[in-house]
């Protein structure tokens, strides 16, 4: 494993600041920063699913990523896009204001390769719709930590269906209290209440809509 990585897995902010300017000025592709960004947020994924990360760890590694990212990002222009492995809308829905889930879940997935079109807390069925609509994505994740939240699921399912995208969205919600009795209320293809998994979970809906 590169150095960077086991810095961004070790969570040592100053260290990865440090070794991502570096790689800049000796030229390296800034592809390949982020590729070991990623690995390094792979590994937290993995000591955040064995208990050894908590989340707390979790949203310490996503603000080091994100700066790393702030830094690297300019310089991808296409590069970038050739690497993306998929597209998804994402929010937290309406009724409810709770973002650190979705955050952490944004950061992974942009660590992994995703396109994501972050549309904030509180997003009303129309919304989703919009973003989807507008730019095609595939996938689409919906974070609620209230039970009221699932039936703002339902509806933006619903909504997603009226608008003919159904079958061309694969639909994951996330949050603490989600069960596949949520899943099959709600009408979603998948559910998790660890990010680390609902990464999986779009990795193979990417695969399966290619």
């Amino acid at each position: 494993m590169s150095e960077l990585a086991d810095a961004l897995a070790d969570l040592d902010e100053d260290k990865v600041r440090s070794l991502v300017r570096g790689r800049i000025d000796a030229g390296v592709a800034p592809m390949s920063i982020v590729d070991e960004c990623r690995k390094g947020m792979d590994i937290v994924g993995e000591r955040y699913k064995s208990k050894e990360y908590f989340l707390s760890e979790l949203i310490v590694s996503g603000e080091i990523f994100k700066e790393a990212m702030a830094v690297v990002e300019p310089m991808l222009g296409f590069d970038k896009q050739a690497k993306q492995i998929g597209r998804m809308v994402l929010g937290t829905v309406k009724g409810d204001i709770h973002n650190i889930g979705k955050d952490i879940v944004a950061t992974l997935m942009k660590a992994a390769g995703f396109e994501v079109y972050d549309l904030g807390i509180d997003v009303a069925p129309g919304k989703f719709v919009e973003k989807l609509t507008e730019t095609g994505a595939p996938i689409l994740g919906m974070s609620g930590l209230l039970t009221p939240s699932f039936g703002s699921m339902k509806e933006t399912v619903e909504a997603v269906q009226a608008a003919g995208l159904r079958d061309k969205v694969k639909v994951v919600i996330g949050g603490g209290i989600v069960t596949e009795q949520v899943r099959k209320y709600v009408g979603a293809d998948a559910f998790t209440d660890d990010a680390a998994e609902g990464v999986e979970i779009c990795r193979r809906f990417a695969v399966e809509l290619k």
